[in-house]
């Protein structure tokens, strides 16, 4: 599964971590985070996240 990173401010999205924080568990792909998911680093949304190598 891809990683992705938020524009802003760099935070990625590693799915094989999850956002414990959020309660997206580990092994969620980025494509089934729930709609309203926002980044933990500054709140930006999904929108704004690129995949990464």
């Amino acid at each position: 599964m891809k990683k992705y990173k938020c524009v802003f401010c760099g935070w990625v999205y590693d799915p094989a971590i999850g956002d414990e924080k959020a309660g997206i568990p580990a092994g969620t792909a980025f494509e089934d985070l729930p709609d309203n998911w926002v980044c933990p680093g500054c709140g930006s949304a999904r929108e704004y996240f690129n995949p990464i190598d």
